[in-house]
């Protein structure tokens, strides 16, 4: 299967969709602070699962499937911060964290998959 079929890479790209879009309603004076690191690590995310997909080994899958779940828990928190200090639409928020949640469990799922 080509990572692009692939229903993390899939729900990843969703992700950095939203990310994205959400990123560019952010005040302007976070126009060189937080809106790039958002907008970073959500295409890290769908990102380190393809390259890890494109790799031969399963540990440099592995390795590269930990990236990317590191970029998650990077993203989500920058986007925490985002909605306690009131920057952008909650209903952007829930479902980026409907998003963020399906992600890191079809993460989960394959990191523990390569690890058998």
């Amino acid at each position: 299967m080509h990572y692009r079929q692939a229903p993390v890479w899939q729900n990843a790209m969703l992700l950095a969709e939203a990310a994205c879009r959400l990123a560019a309603t952010l005040p302007s004076q976070e126009r060189y602070t937080v809106r790039p690191q958002i907008i970073r690590a959500a295409v890290s995310v769908a990102s380190n699962i393809a390259e890890g997909w494109a790799r031969e080994s399963v540990r440099e899958k592995s390795h590269f499937l930990a990236v990317a779940q590191g970029s998650l828990a990077e993203l989500t928190t920058q986007l925490i911060l985002c909605r306690r200090l009131g920057w952008g639409d909650p209903e952007s928020f829930e479902r980026i964290a409907a998003l963020e949640s399906d992600t890191g469990r079809m993460l989960t799922a394959l990191r523990r998959h390569f690890r058998r």
